[in-house]
Order: structure tokens, then C-alpha cells, then sequence
């Protein structure tokens, strides 16, 4: 959801892993590839502090491969301290805002899941992943 216009691109998967979210994150980062930053607001999902969400920022970023170290290592792939420390950095074009602890009411995607729930899902039935997908694009 981008909340300075409002305009919300759906995905519809049956799965969020750590390649499913790296793959969204970068269709994102290539949908606009003018943009001088960008600021993403994040639950603190295991997924969003992944190797490859983070290797995808590191692309973004050009940060050299000595840099980058080993998962569960060294460098900053070393731990999911050191990978939200690089992805939380304000010098950085792609920046991750990580919301508190047991505080995703702050996130303003989770508000509109709450709309979401209460004007769509409530009054529908969908026969299928892909009735969904076709529907949800009524909504964009």
C-alpha cells in the first residue's frame, strides 16, 4: 500500500516464505526505478528480515559481496540482528521501518486488512484461489 497515494497492489499467494516475500520485494524496488528511496513498513515476520529479502536490498544498494559474509557466520547475513541493522539503515535507499513488538495495529496494511475483512471478505464466497485473485482486482 503506498500511503501517500493510496493505491494497493494485491498478491494473492497460497505461501509467504522468504522467496515468495524477496520476489514481491523485488517487483516492488523495479516497478519504480526512478524512485530516489524507498520506505517500507514491516512486522517483524522472521520473512522480512530474511537472506534473501536481504539480498535483494544488497543488490538495490551495490554493497560488495566481501560484505555480505555467510548466514549464521559472519558478515551481516550472520544473524537476523545483524540483516534488520542493515535493511533498518537511513543512509541506505531501501529502508525497512520495523513495527514494535506486538504493535501491528501501527502498520497501516494491517488497518486495511481490517477494512478489507469487514467490506469484501465477510459479504463473499470464493470458490478458489483463482476466483479470489480475480476478484481482489476489483479493489485496486
Amino acid at each position: 500500500m503506498d500511503v501517500v497515494t493510496g493505491k494497493i497492489i494485491t498478491l494473492v499467494r497460497d505461501t509467504w516464505t522468504e522467496q515468495d516475500f524477496a520476489g514481491w520485494l523485488d517487483s516492488m524496488l523495479m516497478s519504480d526505478p526512478t524512485a530516489t528511496g524507498w520506505h517500507f513498513v514491516m512486522d517483524r515476520l522472521n520473512t522480512h528480515m530474511s537472506e534473501a529479502a536481504f539480498r535483494a536490498v544488497a543488490r538495490i544498494e551495490g554493497t560488495a559481496e566481501k560484505e555480505l559474509g555467510v548466514k549464521k557466520k559472519s558478515g551481516i547475513l550472520k544473524n537476523m540482528k545483524t540483516r534488520a541493522a542493515y535493511l533498518s539503515d537511513v543512509s541506505h535507499k531501501v529502508v525497512f521501518h520495523y513495527t514494535p513488538k506486538h504493535a501491528s495495529w501501527l502498520n497501516q496494511i494491517e488497518i486495511w486488512f481490517s477494512i478489507l475483512v469487514r467490506r469484501f471478505l465477510k459479504r463473499n464466497s470464493f470458490t478458489s484461489t483463482a476466483d479470489l485473485k480475480c476478484r481482489s482486482s476489483d479493489l485496486t
